[in-house]
């Protein structure tokens, strides 16, 4: 049986806009990555970023300066 973990879940409007993410994350050296959006929430888009909670406050600030923008974060135990 798996445990589950805390992730601040980052969604986003457009497709567009998650792979954006993406590739600034990659680029920024920001842990985590692209999954479904969770079916506890709703989103423009199928694609939601992943990161631990506890790594999330560490690189909000620098994940809020990308230019695309995001829909919402919410934490979820998954």
């Amino acid at each position: 049986m798996r445990i589950k973990e805390k992730y601040a879940v980052i969604t986003f409007q457009t497709t567009a806009q998650a792979m954006a993410m993406e590739k600034y994350c990659m680029t920024w050296q920001i842990p985590g990555r692209l999954i479904p959006v969770p079916t506890e929430i709703t989103a423009g888009c199928g694609l939601a970023w992943r990161i631990r909670s506890e790594e999330y406050p560490a690189f909000q600030g620098r994940m809020e300066q990308m230019e695309t923008g995001y829909e919402g974060v919410y934490e979820l135990w998954l």
